[in-house]
């Protein structure tokens, strides 16, 4: 699977070590960034990840900050993308079986590097559900585009 990744300042550690993770189980990880310690603003590398997965060019995405919270808000900003704010194997279990995300956001400052390699091992091999979720999504899907629901 062709994953793209990315981390801000706060994550660089964590994004090495899951990026290292990934491929070692046959992934193809692209790093969008950032590389060093300098603080660097995230809704770029937030953007960059979305804009991958949305158009098709990877499959998942991961996005590591502090806490992970803004970069969830500026990730599903993006049309298409469904990003998980996941501090624990149960929420990504739950944001992959309910809610279909094809971005995980975690935080740095949150859980460590041990317990996300977890958490991102239970997100990517835990299938959707479907049924009501599928309708859910859906539903989300046309709040996207503007559509009253009705």
């Amino acid at each position: 699977m062709r994953i793209v990744i990315a981390a801000d300042h706060n994550g660089v550690a964590m994004k090495k070590r899951l990026a290292a993770w990934l491929a070692d189980r046959g992934h193809e990880v692209d790093d969008r960034g950032t590389h060093g310690g300098d603080v660097v603003d995230y809704p770029a590398l937030c953007a960059s990840v979305g804009e991958q997965v949305a158009g098709g060019r990877a499959e998942r995405g991961i996005v590591i900050g502090g806490t992970g919270g803004g970069e969830a808000i500026a990730c599903n900003k993006i049309r298409g993308i469904r990003a998980g704010l996941c501090h624990s194997e149960f929420l990504a279990e739950i944001s992959s079986a309910h809610n279909r995300s094809n971005v995980l956001v975690l935080g740095a400052k949150v859980i460590d590097e041990e317990a996300a390699v977890r958490i991102t091992e239970v997100w990517l091999t835990t299938p959707f559900k479907g049924g009501v979720h599928q309708r859910r999504l859906d539903q989300i899907a046309a709040l996207e585009r503007g559509e009253p629901l009705d």
